[in-house]
């Protein structure tokens, strides 16, 4: 497994910032434009793992690239052009510090506070007598704060207001356009014989108007359960098979990592890395319909160079 995009270092034309998330590189042109760019890093428990995932990069910008693209009559949103497999452009946004987190089934994080014996999450009640994976009475939103480093953390609406992150009315109407693309979502999942269990949005302010920015329905920020077998495997009471990134978090939990301090992060082996890439890729195809096209990595440094600098120069000029 030699193929990965790990990190970059450009400085672009008319390049007027850069920042290093988790998992993407951001460049900032002039102070219109971002450039996004999705390496193939893999992060959980809010920690970047020490090895890379080839092809993970290409499938989340490419989900996330078509969803965009079909939910504009939901909100507009930041991007703007796709030059590259890895690459999206858009509009520069003021990000708005939550994540919206809409839950269908009660999994992941849900579910272990739930375990816990928790009955209200960010404000929302779940009722007795669910198991994992079982669906809610309704979508719920659940927000959480948004770290730049560290973990997110659960927000009600009620302390969303009191800390004046947003007013009522903004809040009300983020959870509608939040409750709205997950509709979208849902159907759309439907559609391939998937089930979205929950996903998380992030919007920004850019001219005093919202847009939904990151990403959105990609295995990194969504889950996904095979329609067809729900409803027998959760008779069974057995496990999910989980279209998602949170197979990766079972495993680092079986093998004592869960992002504590202290904690080390297990080695991960060539065939896990291997097993993660082609679920990532079976994702796409599953989700899109489409067959998963691999890009090229020989000189893909020059080839992400080249593509971004040809849109600024096609922009500016």
């Amino acid at each position: 497994m030699d193929s990965h995009l790990v990190s970059t270092n450009y400085f672009f034309e008319k390049q007027s910032g850069f920042s290093r998330g988790k998992v993407r590189d951001i460049y900032f042109i002039n102070s219109e434009f971002v450039a996004l760019i999705a390496t193939d890093r893999i992060s959980a428990f809010d920690q970047v793992l020490p090895r890379s995932i080839p092809f993970k990069g290409q499938v989340l910008n490419q989900i996330a690239s078509d969803f965009f693209d079909n939910t504009k009559h939901i909100v507009q949103n930041w991007k703007v052009a796709q030059p590259d497999p890895n690459v999206t452009i858009g509009y520069k946004c003021q990000p708005i510090p939550i994540e919206f987190v809409v839950r269908a089934y009660l999994s992941g994080h849900a579910w272990r506070l739930y375990k816990e014996g928790k009955r209200k999450i960010c404000g929302q009640t779940i009722p007795e007598g669910l198991k994992e994976n079982d669906p809610l009475p309704r979508p719920i939103l659940t927000p959480s704060t948004k770290a730049d480093t560290g973990h997110d953390m659960d927000i009600s609406f009620e302390e969303i207001i009191k800390q004046k992150i947003l007013k009522k009315k903004q809040l009300e109407k983020l959870e509608a356009i939040s409750q709205d693309l997950f509709a979208f979502g849902t159907e759309h999942a439907k559609s391939k014989k998937l089930i979205l269990v929950d996903t998380k949005y992030e919007f920004g302010i850019n001219n005093d108007e919202i847009y939904l920015i990151d990403e959105i329905h990609t295995p990194d920020s969504s889950r996904y359960f095979y329609l067809d077998s729900y409803e027998e495997i959760q008779g069974k009471d057995q496990q999910q098979k989980q279209l998602s990134k949170e197979f990766v978090r079972q495993w680092l939990i079986e093998n004592n990592f869960q992002g504590q301090e202290g904690e080390e992060i297990p080695e991960l082996s060539d065939m896990f890395i291997d097993s993660i890439s082609k679920r990532y890729i079976e994702l796409y195809e599953k989700l899109t319909g489409n067959q998963f096209q691999k890009r090229s990595y020989d000189e893909i440094e020059k080839t992400i160079e080249s593509r971004v600098n040809q849109f600024i120069a096609e922009y500016y000029n």
